[in-house]
């Protein structure tokens, strides 16, 4: 009996300590989460209660030079559903699909979907979500937001870029310098029950957005549409597949104006232009939406051909190989080694100087030059010039030279690469090299962006673009604005000229692979004033119908530009 008692008071003892043991784990464990991890469950608490909503912040405008607004912001509406608590799901759905013109499967779908928030439409426009907010429908909300506007729609379209749904850049400037463009977005955080329900007396917090910054550009609007203009006039005259125009100016690569026409309507980027339209719909849509986007006076690389010819007539310059007064003879072709190369005029130019060989684009003339250079030296220049290097342009894309491995360079290669045949560059690789050696020998960076502004104009970041100094002597450089003045007051690119002013150039015709496609590229680079250039204009007029002579049809292009910018710029005669 005294055995048994003793057992169950020791098995009361062991149940006594064991719940004094645990009572005094489960207390340690409560103040250890009262004071070390208060904080977390404290959030974990707040996120169980809180619903947020993003408030969309402002993009930063896109200005050209002088403050025109390139790219600005539309205020919309974004319209959201929370299922717990729509009070009226019928009258629900049937308001929005009035609303918003959405077929009411889809509504219903998202209204009787069990989830925190569910969007329903974005961009809407301001007059319809007062509309909405108006019904006073619970669990259904109106909240601000922004959708990218561009005021000239097609202007530009391929340097500004266009935005996605998320209001984040996709190309063109708005995706290189969408850092400094897009904001901070705000909050809205509302309170709930158990449920999901929004408490009424607690109300909203709100976290205000920060609107981004604004971006001034070298574009000048004003030009642009000059360019513009100029490029849709020869679009149509010629029927040509399209035109690229770009105007810089050459000292400092600042980028007033680029065209590749035709452009794609900004506001509404995912529609398929006009040429475009048959694809519409089809698997090819968004191939020819990409071709669509695709710039190419900095995507694409084409032969440069004759404009070439200036870069060669450097070189030799360079080199000292040629001089002004250097005599040849164009009897209508050359033979290098086993190929007979023939210059454009098959009767021959005769006897010639060096001068008038550039006046005259002579293939035989430049063909002897480059064969005096060599191919090592020739290769070297490459080098040098920069032409074997991206240009670093701010733009998304550039595409790089395609250009023989220097062991691949025979003499027939040379001959071929001495007139701009046999290699491809991109538009903006020949204005940026031709720049750098009519400038006085300084490698520049073509760009567009110049500085970010906030709201008030205050300077926040200015941008530098490197240069490198002394590509070329000045003596070359002083020697080639001579010589190319002299190829539009009396040589092929004389359809340029304008009287009392002077503007050096060449013009150009190359033909496209495979040659027997018969397609051409006929262009024209020309500067202005000659002696002291201010603006270079390059022109690019891809499969014309008909005549595709680049001093026939190139060379006026660019003169009526000139004849616009010229007085605007201020640039005396």
């Amino acid at each position: 009996m005294e055995w048994n008692k003793t057992y169950h008071r020791r098995k009361i003892c062991i149940i006594f300590f064991s719940v004094v043991l645990m009572s005094m784990v489960l207390c340690g464990r409560l103040v250890y989460l009262m004071l070390f991890e208060g904080k977390y469950y404290e959030t974990q608490a707040k996120d169980l209660q809180q619903r947020e909503r993003k408030i969309k912040a402002a993009r930063g405008k896109i200005l050209d030079r002088n403050g025109v607004v390139l790219a600005d912001n539309k205020s919309v509406c974004t319209i959201s559903v929370i299922h717990n608590q729509i009070k009226e799901p019928e009258a629900v759905i049937a308001m929005l699909v009035k609303e918003l013109g959405i077929p009411e499967e889809k509504v219903r779908k998202r209204v009787e979907k069990y989830s925190s928030l569910e969007k329903i439409k974005s961009n809407v426009d301001k007059e319809t979500g007062n509309r909405i907010l108006a019904y006073g429908y619970a669990g259904v909300k109106v909240d601000e937001d922004y959708k990218r506007n561009y005021p000239y729609d097609t202007l530009a379209s391929k340097v500004l870029g266009f935005t996605g749904g998320d209001n984040q850049g996709i190309i063109g400037l708005e995706s290189v310098y969408d850092k400094y463009l897009e904001g901070t977005d705000g909050l809205i955080l509302t309170t709930t029950d158990a449920r999901g329900v929004e408490v009424d007396n607690i109300g909203e917090e709100r976290k205000e957005p920060v609107a981004g910054n604004n971006l001034r550009t070298s574009l000048d609007a004003n030009i642009q549409m000059f360019a513009m203009q100029a490029a849709n006039k020869a679009y149509i005259q010629k029927e040509a597949d399209s035109v690229s125009i770009i105007v810089m100016n050459p000292s400092d690569g600042a980028v007033m104006a680029m065209v590749d026409y035709p452009e794609f309507h900004l506001n509404e980027p995912f529609q398929l232009i006009e040429e475009y339209k048959e694809y519409e719909g089809t698997k090819k849509e968004q191939e020819y939406c990409n071709r669509m986007w695709r710039n190419q006076c900095i995507n694409d690389t084409y032969e440069p051909g004759s404009t070439f010819k200036v870069i060669t007539a450097a070189a030799a310059l360079e080199e000292g190989v040629v001089s002004l007064e250097d005599r040849f003879h164009c009897p209508g072709y050359i033979v290098v080694e086993d190929r007979r190369i023939r210059c454009h005029k098959t009767t021959g130019h005769g006897a010639e100087s060096f001068v008038e060989g550039i006046e005259n684009s002579c293939n035989p003339v430049f063909i002897n030059v480059g064969l005096r250079i060599g191919a090592d030296h020739f290769y070297d220049y490459f080098e040098q010039f920069g032409l074997l290097h991206k240009t670093g342009i701010d733009l998304p894309g550039e595409a790089s030279t395609i250009m023989h491995k220097r062991e691949k360079i025979g003499l027939v290669e040379l001959a071929t690469i001495s007139f701009g045949q046999s290699f491809q560059i991109t538009p903006i690789q020949l204005a940026t090299t031709v720049s750098s050696i009519i400038n006085g020998g300084n490698r520049v960076t073509p760009h567009v962006g110049m500085q970010v502004e906030n709201g008030d104009k205050k300077v926040i970041k200015t941008f530098d673009f490197p240069a490198q100094e002394g590509i070329c002597r000045e003596e070359t450089s002083e020697k080639m604005r001579f010589l190319l003045e002299k190829v539009v007051s009396e040589g092929g690119g004389n359809k340029a000229y304008i009287e009392g002013y002077e503007i050096g150039g060449k013009t150009a015709t190359s033909q496209t692979l495979p040659r027997s496609a018969h397609k051409y590229i006929s262009s024209f680079l020309g500067f202005a004033p000659a002696d002291d250039p201010k603006v270079l204009v390059l022109v690019i007029i891809r499969n014309p119908s008909g005549i595709y002579y680049g001093g026939t049809i190139a060379a006026p292009v660019a003169k009526e530009i000139f004849e616009n910018i010229l007085p605007y710029l201020e640039l005396e005669q």
